[in-house]
């Protein structure tokens, strides 16, 4: 291809406005909880979510970015620096198309698992199963299902503990002292909402990096983490309302101290995963702990029947953004011959 080079550069834009994507489509896991129990208003929730995503580099190593870099698509086996290039642009393609649906229809979807299953779409389009890394799809699979859970039973019994804790404080007492504390656990939730997304972004520009030439080794440099977390930053800023409001208002009534509880149990879940690497999704820990907390009131208490909307669209978003992205490729493959 004659403008490699270009169409390199093209891709990395692409990848950074995935990110900004990502942002706007996950505003909503970072300040839905805070939004729902009017503790900060819709301006100053999603500014200080901003915030949050862009320091989480300061508190964070890099290794969701190698996993998704390194650890989904064995790009060892892609020689030929074109194919791999348009295997990138297509995945991306594909995560930004579902993202963008899901976000039209309220739906709040997984960033993380769309780009995932762009990566697997658009490899098994280029070059077959062969393309695929078992062991890295079978863990983000595998934390796709257990993370939420891990979130839903943790915030249950944090939830449980601070009722215990307050049962005899008045509800006028215990919402004054838990409006202040959601300050910190919402802002808490931000920073590892954006390590964890950003990252992703990381992952792939670094892996184009390498591609072009200026990196010999898979080693984030300085400027890609500072570029994606602006990017989602910037796209949590603009924010994503309608997302919002499902999550603020549909799954269940929430109160300063079950929104406490939810973005504590959120935030600890996933900055355990970014310790490890395992890039799970935001947008599943946080809806389950807000069932989780609701649950401690009476089940009847979710909405289950918007929760069961929610885990359909999340079992859709991994072969779904691989049908798409790999319907992409084979379409740039027709159009540029290669």
């Amino acid at each position: 291809m004659i403008f490699l080079q270009e169409f390199i550069i093209f891709t990395i834009v692409l990848a950074l406005f995935f990110d900004f994507i990502n942002g706007f489509h996950d505003s909503a896991n970072a300040i839905s909880t805070v939004v729902a129990t009017k503790v900060l208003s819709p301006i100053k929730a999603v500014g200080m979510a901003a915030v949050g995503n862009l320091i989480g580099p300061l508190f964070f190593s890099t290794a969701i970015a190698a996993t998704i870099g390194k650890g989904i698509i064995k790009i060892e086996l892609v020689q030929d620096k074109e194919l791999l290039v348009f295997m990138i642009f297509s995945a991306l393609a594909g995560a930004i198309i579902w993202d963008l649906i899901t976000w039209y229809y309220g739906l709040p979807t997984s960033s993380s698992h769309a780009l995932v299953g762009g990566l697997v779409g658009a490899g098994l389009a280029a070059i077959g199963t062969s393309s695929i890394n078992p062991v890295g799809v079978e863990k983000v699979v595998a934390f796709m299902v257990i993370s939420p859970i891990i979130g839903l039973v943790a915030a249950f019994i944090l939830t449980t503990l601070v009722i215990r804790a307050f049962y005899r404080v008045s509800p006028s007492r215990i919402n004054i002292y838990f409006k202040r504390l959601q300050l910190f656990s919402a802002f808490f939730y931000s920073v590892t909402h954006g390590t964890n997304d950003a990252q992703k972004t990381m992952g792939i520009i670094t892996v184009l990096l390498v591609t072009y030439g200026s990196l010999t080794t898979f080693n984030v440099p300085l400027w890609v983490i500072l570029a994606a977390h602006i990017s989602i930053s910037l796209g949590t800023f603009l924010g994503g309302w309608r997302i919002v409001k499902t999550m603020a208002q549909k799954i269940t009534k929430l109160r300063p101290y079950q929104g406490f509880c939810a973005e504590t149990s959120g935030g600890i879940v996933l900055a355990s995963m970014a310790a490890f690497g395992i890039p799970v999704s935001t947008t599943h820990v946080i809806s389950a702990s807000i069932m989780g907390v609701g649950a401690t009131d009476k089940l009847s208490a979710v909405r289950w029947g918007i929760a069961r909307k929610i885990v359909g669209a999340w079992i859709l978003t991994i072969p779904v953004t691989a049908i798409i992205s790999g319907l992409a490729f084979l379409a740039m493959k027709t159009i540029f011959r290669f």
